[in-house]
C-alpha cells in the first residue's frame, strides 16, 4: 500500500497470550503485546527489541516499534491498528474518504506518517547506537508495517467492493444517532474499548433498546462514536458504530 511492505509470517497454531498487560494501557499498546506474543510464538522469528525510544538530549524524538530477525534478515517493523470509518465527504479519493470514528485522524494522514516519520527513524543518528547495540548492520534492515484496521462503511454501501483496500477488514456499519429508532426490537451490547478487537459473540450482557440508547446518548452527546453490537430479532449478530456526527 503505497510504498509499505505488509510483513508476511504464520503460525502453525492457536496463539494464547500469555503475557501480562499492564493496567490502563492504550488499545494500541495492548494490540502491540498481542503482536509480540504473536511473533514469539513463529519459529521463524527472533524478537530483538520492543518499543525502542529514541532520544536526543533526554528528550524522546521518537519510538521504534520493534527490531527483529524473519529467516535471519534484520527487519524494522511498525505496528498498526485501526478502526476507520468511509465517509465520502471527507477527501478527495477512496483511500482518502477513511476517517477515525471521532474524526480525529484519517488513513491517509497515518500512511503518511509512517512513510515521513516513523519508520525513517531508523535512519537517526541517535538510533546508531541501538543498531549497534544489536549488532546489526544497517544497510541490511528491512522495513515492515504490520498494518490492520477494520472498516465501517455506510449501511447502504454494505456488500458493495471498494476498490483501493483489503475488502475482507469490513467489519460492519455505521449508523447516526437518530437512525436507532428503526431499531426498536433490536438488543443491544456496548463493549468496553479494549474489546472493540474482538468479534461479535452472543455470551455477552444484552440490553433491550431503551436501555441500550440510553447509554449510546451519553456518548453522543460527548462527541464520542461508541462502537456496539446489535442483536436482531432473527437473533443474527452486527457490529456497528453510532456517530454524532
Amino acid at each position: 500500500m503505497l510504498g509499505l511492505s505488509q510483513i508476511d509470517f504464520s503460525v502453525n497454531q492457536q496463539v494464547s497470550f500469555r503475557g501480562i498487560l499492564p493496567e490502563k494501557l492504550r488499545l494500541g499498546h495492548v494490540v502491540e503485546h498481542f503482536v509480540f506474543n504473536e511473533l514469539q510464538a513463529c519459529n521463524t522469528i527472533k524478537l530483538l527489541a520492543e518499543n525502542v525510544q529514541i532520544k536526543r538530549d533526554k528528550v524522546t524524538i521518537g519510538e521504534i516499534d520493534c527490531l527483529l530477525k524473519q529467516d535471519q534478515t534484520p527487519i524494522h517493523l511498525e505496528i498498526i491498528y485501526k478502526f476507520y470509518l468511509y465517509d465520502e465527504s471527507v477527501g478527495a479519493s477512496e483511500l482518502e474518504h477513511w476517517i477515525g470514528p471521532n474524526r480525529k485522524d484519517r488513513l491517509i494522514e497515518k500512511i503518511t506518517k509512517l512513510k515521513n516519520k516513523q519508520l525513517p527513524l531508523l535512519y537517526k543518528p541517535e538510533t546508531e547506537q541501538v543498531i549497534n547495540q544489536l549488532k546489526l548492520n544497517i544497510q541490511e534492515i528491512q522495513q515492515k508495517v504490520y498494518f490492520k484496521a477494520q472498516l465501517f462503511v455506510p449501511y447502504a454501501m454494505l456488500g458493495i467492493p471498494l476498490r483501493t483496500i483489503n475488502n475482507s477488514c469490513i467489519q460492519g456499519y455505521y449508523l447516526q444517532f437518530n437512525d436507532l429508532t428503526q431499531l426498536s426490537s433490536y438488543k443491544f451490547h456496548i463493549p468496553t474499548k479494549i474489546n472493540w478487537l474482538t468479534q461479535v459473540h452472543d455470551d455477552v450482557i444484552w440490553l433491550d433498546y431503551n436501555e441500550g440508547i440510553k447509554i449510546i446518548e451519553e456518548s453522543i452527546t460527548q462527541e464520542r462514536a461508541p462502537l456496539c453490537w446489535l442483536k436482531k430479532p432473527n437473533e443474527n449478530l452486527e457490529k456497528v458504530f453510532v456517530v454524532w456526527w
